[in-house]
């Protein structure tokens, strides 16, 4: 389906995802299988302006695009049957693969994946918060450091069949204060590879043309203006960075 076709053919309710904390539903626009968050159905946040999460997610969207990474489905902004709200196209996770996980402590891979951090479970077993070591991963995490996302759990990277990663739930993102709780810190203190700093510096460059532009009609200018320096900071380290700050290095729940 085309581009105007998705914004203007009609989208139908099929379903709802009731473990999401905002109002998210199931839908179609002809026979193609979406997400729809209508802005109505956003719960207020102490930190984040009301009714701004669709728009976060869309400038998710162009700043993933810029990227060149496909990290983020195609999003958009529409009207549907309950107002105007974030729209993204389905995505069908591999059932037998996730790209993070808590695992037995005795039970971490020796190659192929990241120790995020230790705990007990309800039965005082100790466990291990792993993610996989890969590129596509990898990618994610700087897309993350550079949208400043305040809330990637495991559940919101969605392992595909052909390796692909895709990162899903990012209307708590692109805050003016340093904001970044995540489960991707496997990589704290390496460098950067030349195709990660080329992404940043697409992303840099595009705020000074479209990308800026587009932003103007999502983010607040002082939004924008920290997500350049997000990006100046990131390339100038050239390496992943630490947790930093009082708020906490991960999301909880962790999924």
């Amino acid at each position: 389906m085309s581009a105007p076709d998705l914004m203007t053919t009609e989208l139908t309710i099929t379903g709802r995802i009731r473990t999401a904390s905002n109002a998210t539903f199931l839908g179609t626009i002809g026979d193609v299988s979406v997400v729809y968050k209508p802005i109505a159905g956003e719960s207020p946040l102490w930190d984040f302006p009301d009714g701004s999460l669709a728009h976060r997610e869309v400038a998710a969207y162009l700043v993933s695009q810029t990227f060149g990474w496909g990290v983020v489905p195609h999003t958009w902004l529409r009207d549907g049957p309950l107002g105007e709200g974030m729209v993204q196209l389905w995505q069908e996770p591999d059932p037998d693969h996730s790209a993070v996980d808590l695992i037995a402590a005795e039970q971490v891979p020796s190659t192929g994946w990241k120790q995020v951090l230790e705990g007990q479970d309800e039965s005082g077993r100790l466990v291990t918060l792993v993610h996989e070591d890969s590129p596509a991963l990898r990618r994610m995490a700087v897309f993350d450091v550079v949208v400043n996302n305040a809330d990637r759990k495991g559940d919101h990277i969605l392992a595909m069949a052909d390796g692909h990663r895709h990162g899903v739930d990012h209307g708590v993102t692109f805050h003016r204060d340093h904001k970044l709780r995540t489960v991707l810190w496997g990589w704290l203190g390496e460098d950067l590879t030349a195709d990660e700093l080329d992404g940043v510096d697409r992303v840099s460059d595009g705020l000074h043309g479209d990308l800026g532009r587009d932003l103007e009609d999502l983010l607040t200018a002082p939004e924008i203006t920290s997500l350049a320096n997000r990006c100046s900071a990131l390339r100038s380290a050239g390496r992943f960075p630490a947790p930093s700050g009082d708020m906490p290095a991960v999301p909880w729940p962790l999924f």
